[in-house]
């Protein structure tokens, strides 16, 4: 009887009513768009400085073309003031994602059991590392071998004149695109926790991983 009763006092702790749960949703959607507006007026301030760091792999690939001239312009009169509205952007996504993160962990965290709840801030620390360490990857290595390879396509003759704003928006849109792609080892460990996936399963199928990953 004892027993029953804590099981029901344990149940009762992780029940939230709905509305409570818009309520508490509301909150975490508007700290994190609090901290998103605070990280793009940062990202504001050095716009300059992160435009310089963006396209300096670009500038390497041009300048090691061994066929054709190549160039980075912009093609419209408000080209630029995009270009760095999007780069503020962007740039907050990157600076407010501890917040956002975070937020979202908390939103989480009381549908996990007293036990479960001390790993939110190891998760959190955890999506930021994955998340900076993924646009590290596609800085460092996709960027750097990836952009002379692409250019080298044009052929002899052709000269490589590259939109700003078409550049900046691909190469964010892929750091990004790389931030979350990283984040699948948070995506296991929950897969895992819920028990659809064991290590016999990703030992016994990891080369359908590998391909489903490149792909």
């Amino acid at each position: 009887m004892t027993a029953k009763l804590t099981a029901m006092t344990v149940e009762n702790e992780h029940t939230m009513p709905v509305m409570e749960h818009l309520k508490e949703l509301r909150q975490r959607v508007v700290r994190a768009l609090v901290a998103l507006a605070i990280g793009v007026v940062v990202a504001l301030l050095f716009a300059e400085d992160i435009h310089s760091f963006l396209v300096a792999p670009m500038r390497e690939a041009l300048a090691l073309r061994e066929h054709g001239a190549g160039s980075m312009t912009i093609i419209g009169p408000l080209e630029g003031v995009y270009t760095y509205m999007r780069l503020g952007f962007y740039g907050g996504i990157l600076i407010a994602s501890p917040v956002v993160f975070y937020q979202i962990w908390e939103f989480v965290a009381p549908g996990l059991h007293t036990n479960e709840r001390n790993i939110v801030l190891p998760l959190v620390f955890a999506s930021c590392f994955l998340m900076f360490l993924g646009g590290a990857f596609g800085y460092k290595v996709i960027f750097k071998f990836g952009f002379p390879f692409f250019l080298s396509i044009l052929g002899e003759g052709t000269e490589a004149n590259i939109s700003i704003a078409s550049y900046l928006s691909s190469s964010t849109r892929l750091l990004l695109g790389f931030g979350i792609c990283f984040q699948l080892p948070i995506v296991v460990f929950f897969m895992a926790r819920m028990g659809f996936v064991n290590s016999r399963d990703m030992i016994s199928k990891f080369r359908y991983a590998i391909v489903l990953i490149f792909v």
